[in-house]
């Protein structure tokens, strides 16, 4: 599910909560510490990278072209999942009281520190690698880890995530929410559904679950053929998306129930329209909320 190492796409979706943070007034999601996580060194870098065409060595666009990339090309899907994913994660706490919240594949995300509810335990579940340098990072920023927040480091090639989450104090008779944001895009739905199948072994009934996935099948702008060539040239390809109808019975047959659909134009609508600026919601994305029923038996 994670790479050994944080991707060259994972530190684009940061670098882009960070820009949107200090360059964008109008904001989709204020993501405030975004850019101290980040740093101004590694900030300025990727900055500069898809300045010279997502290349070390290419010839460098205007600061203006290279912003109007970004909010194209880079930042309107970071943006959009995590408004949708914390949202939906205020409104279930609100209505569950206690709760555990799992980020799989948590990356750069700051919500550990920006999080106001002391009854959400959280749990971010990443590669030791990155985890190791997210930590560094933290250190260095002299951040205090509130005492509700967990790192859990799993190497995905060897163990297997519900074990290391019990481990770390999970309790599966807890309702808990589950995100995991920007790994479809390099998956097969039956790979994916491997992961599904482990966060519905440790949910307990009416537990919550959150991801974005491509759609398949369709004759999109050439926007989406351009990004999935750059995500290619990064060495990440695209796996080409998957169909609603596929992803409704992978849930279904794994407990979840959908409850929430955002289409691409349903993204647009609530995240993009009226915008002064040029961004908007990317033509084949879609965000999916599900809850779990505790219909599927792992005997």
């Amino acid at each position: 599910m994670v790479d050994q190492q944080e991707s060259v796409t994972a530190k684009l979706c940061a670098f882009a909560r960070a820009w949107h943070a200090v360059r964008v007034r109008e904001k989709i999601f204020d993501d405030d510490l975004a850019f101290d996580i980040m740093g101004k060194e590694e900030y300025d870098a990727m900055f500069e990278f898809v300045r010279r065409g997502f290349s070390a060595e290419g010839e460098p666009f205007s600061r203006e072209d290279a912003e109007q990339i970004i909010s194209e090309y880079i930042a309107p899907i970071p943006l959009s999942r995590i408004h949708f994913t914390e949202s939906r994660l205020e409104q279930y706490a609100y209505q569950n009281g206690r709760i555990q919240y799992v980020i799989c594949g948590a990356g750069s995300d700051t919500f550990s520190f920006r999080n106001p509810n002391p009854d959400i335990e959280i749990f971010e579940i990443d590669h030791p690698d990155t985890q190791r340098y997210k930590r560094e990072r933290i250190r260095q920023l002299e951040w205090n880890v509130p005492k509700n927040v967990h790192f859990v480091p799993v190497d995905f090639e060897r163990e297997r995530m519900t074990d290391k989450l019990l481990e770390a104090g999970f309790d599966p008779n807890r309702k808990t929410f589950f995100s995991i944001l920007g790994v479809t895009y390099y998956l097969t739905l039956d790979v994916f559904a491997h992961t599904l199948e482990q966060i519905a072994e440790l949910s307990a009934p009416e537990s919550a679950l959150v991801f974005d996935y491509p759609m398949q099948g369709q004759d999109y702008p050439a926007r989406v053929q351009r990004l999935e060539e750059i995500t290619e040239s990064l060495g990440e390809q695209m796996r080409g998306g998957y169909a609603y109808n596929d992803v409704s019975r992978a849930l279904y047959a794994l407990g979840f129930q959908i409850d929430a659909n955002l289409t691409p134009e349903k993204v647009q609508a609530a995240y993009f329209s009226g915008r002064a600026d040029r961004m908007h919601a990317f033509e084949n994305v879609s965000l999916i909320s599900a809850v779990y029923t505790a219909g599927y038996s792992f005997e």
